[in-house]
């Protein structure tokens, strides 16, 4: 007897095959009885067993692995919303995102961020990358825009000799704390952002002793949430609330939105938007 799970999948996969024009596939001749791929067709571009890919349909077989599914969703020429639903119909979790470096953002992605102001926000990638920000983040704490594309990485900023000579008295514990919240994101993205994560970690732990040190000693921690204190030399200390957030539709990209925490803070965020200034904030205090 059919569970509801493997009922849903198998409907599901149904829907998909049905949509699909054999003659775009090569698989013209003949009449058919339904309209789609057959399943041994969708079995073929999956390169998985007809009998496997039936059973699936059938609800039958018990639950297929990651990579089966994988398969079927290319196979299927699944959208990225429908590869998901597929894994959550399938596994009941979500698949390893799929990590994407330097793609950049969409126009509609960019208005969200600047419909944010005067609230800072930028959006980074599993390894930091920061690959967009609104005017509140570029006038308080970095204007990425002066940067090379390679320079926009929030560790490389943190351990960047220039910075260093301004860092505040609690430096290494702000620094080892991001570099435990860096290693989970990392190990969270999965094997596709491993070889450009570790290419960030060997560049930083050759450049910096203190990131050496504080990667080998493996501690993981969460940069979710939490407070954050900015000494801006045009405007003093501006206190702000951090919170990050999952981008749908872009499992490679996280945003993290610094609200400030008083009326006084946002209006010296907007003083400085008004006056476009871009001097960087002195030292950060998280």
């Amino acid at each position: 007897m059919q569970s509801d799970k493997t009922s849903t999948l198998g409907a599901f996969l149904r829907d998909r095959r049905a949509r699909l024009d054999p003659m775009t596939f090569g698989f013209g001749g003949g009449r058919r009885r339904t309209p789609g791929l057959r399943r041994e067709e969708v079995a073929q571009r999956s390169n998985i067993s007809p009998t496997w890919y039936t059973w699936l349909e059938q609800g039958r077989g018990g639950a297929p692995s990651a990579d089966v599914l994988e398969r079927i969703a290319s196979g299927l020429m699944l959208t990225e919303p429908e590869r998901v639903h597929l894994f959550m119909l399938g596994l009941g979790r979500p698949p390893e995102p799929h990590y994407k470096p330097q793609e950049g953002v969409t126009p509609r992605l960019q208005r969200v961020l600047d419909a944010l102001s005067p609230s800072p926000a930028i959006l980074r990638t599993a390894v930091w990358d920061v690959v967009a920000w609104n005017d509140a983040a570029a006038v308080l704490l970095t204007d990425y825009a002066l940067l090379p594309p390679e320079e926009r990485n929030v560790l490389r900023l943190m351990f960047s000799a220039q910075r260093a000579r301004k860092r505040p008295d609690d430096w290494q514990q702000v620094a080892r704390y991001l570099v435990g919240a860096f290693r989970a994101d990392v190990a969270r993205a999965g094997a596709g952002a491993a070889k450009e994560a570790q290419r960030v970690i060997d560049e930083l732990s050759a450049a910096s002793s203190d990131f050496a040190c504080f990667w080998q000693e493996t501690d993981v921690s969460s940069y979710t949430e939490g407070s954050k204190r900015v000494h801006h030399p045009d405007v003093g200390v501006v206190e702000l609330e951090f919170s990050s957030f999952a981008v749908d539709g872009r499992p490679d990209l996280g945003m993290l939105v610094f609200n400030p925490t008083s009326a006084e803070a946002a209006q010296r965020i907007a003083a400085l938007m008004q006056r476009g200034s871009a001097t960087p904030a002195t030292c950060v205090d998280q």
